[in-house]
């Protein structure tokens, strides 16, 4: 129906191959494409240390993956995109969602957060959100604009439920869904994260929800020791190795653009301290709304005015 969305902007540069995949895979569960990422735990396990150590600062294997993925989608901006209802969109910013269990114990609620990223802020930015909206939801009285949505939605009768989802679901595919639901969804998001290493699981590979927007889904396990080959001996030993589980919609950019940016994710795990410096992004990536762009047409016009005023003054 519209092209315009609150939570994105329509790729009109996007392949047109991708615009015609779209349409012959509809359905984000028929483009799911499943890929194991592996990486080494030694360098990772050095900065946890030296960071405690100079700083106090305590980070967990989830934040630095969640600093190395909001990177690689600063860096690799094609990947921050999604499908809807065959058209191409580009995210209007970097959404990440994941689940937090209010109390570790079998019969605790979880409930499920979603925070939105530049793509500039550093490593110890992005712990400080996490740290922060884990708190705020952590505990029986922690509750966020997901759980009250869903507490009102369970207590509408079952049938009329249905319809509700369904009409949401029409909504959403022609761009008219209210952006206060959307801002609230933990489905309209750049990637979802399950942390089943919190619960010592291997990792797992978690379809594609097809209500929202979700491009990646990243399944952390638990890291164990394995047979590895040394890359300087290449003589076998024991390495500590992380494994994760990445199921990707292969609508929203080609292969060779996936696999670049899957290398970049293991290098910033295997050298967090790269993520210490803030990322400036460049402008022909930037994404700008209509009423950004608007704004800024009008700024521009504003500085063309004074300058050409300056310049007569001056003669």
């Amino acid at each position: 129906m519209f092209k315009h969305r609150s939570d994105g902007v329509f790729e009109k540069s996007a392949d047109p191959i991708l615009g015609m995949t779209a349409h012959i895979m509809p359905q984000r569960y028929d483009a799911m494409v499943n890929f194991l990422l592996e990486a080494r735990c030694e360098e990772m396990d050095k900065y946890i240390k030296k960071i405690y150590d100079e700083k106090g600062i305590h980070f967990s294997y989830m934040e630095i993956l969640i600093a190395s993925i909001v990177r690689m989608y600063a860096e690799r901006p094609y990947l921050n995109r999604f499908v809807m209802n065959g058209r191409v969109y580009r995210h209007d910013g970097i959404y990440i969602s994941f689940a937090v269990k209010k109390q570790l114990t079998e019969d605790a609620p979880e409930t499920t957060v979603k925070l939105k990223f530049t793509g500039e802020e550093n490593i110890f930015e992005i712990k400080k959100m996490v740290d922060n909206i884990i708190l705020q939801n952590k505990g029986s009285e922690g509750e966020n604009g997901t759980d009250n949505t869903a507490k009102i939605l369970t207590k509408i009768p079952n049938g009329i439920l249905k319809f509700a989802v369904n009409f949401l679901k029409w909504m959403d595919r022609h761009n008219c869904m209210p952006k206060k639901i959307i801002e609230v969804s933990p489905f309209h998001t750049s990637c979802f994260l399950t942390n089943m290493k919190s619960i010592s699981t291997e990792y797992v590979y978690h379809h594609l929800y097809d209500f929202g927007t979700t491009g990646l889904f990243v399944g952390l396990g638990k890291e164990k020791y394995e047979p590895v080959v040394n890359s300087v001996t290449k003589e076998i030993e024991p390495g500590k190795v992380l494994k994760l589980g990445l199921v990707i919609d292969e609508r929203i950019c080609d292969g060779f653009y996936y696999a670049k940016s899957i290398k970049l994710v293991r290098k910033f795990l295997q050298n967090p301290v790269l993520l210490e410096e803030n990322y400036v992004i460049p402008e022909k990536d930037k994404v700008y709304s209509k009423k950004q762009l608007r704004q800024k047409k009008k700024a521009q016009k504003k500085q063309m005015r004074l300058e050409k005023k300056l310049a007569k003054n001056n003669v």
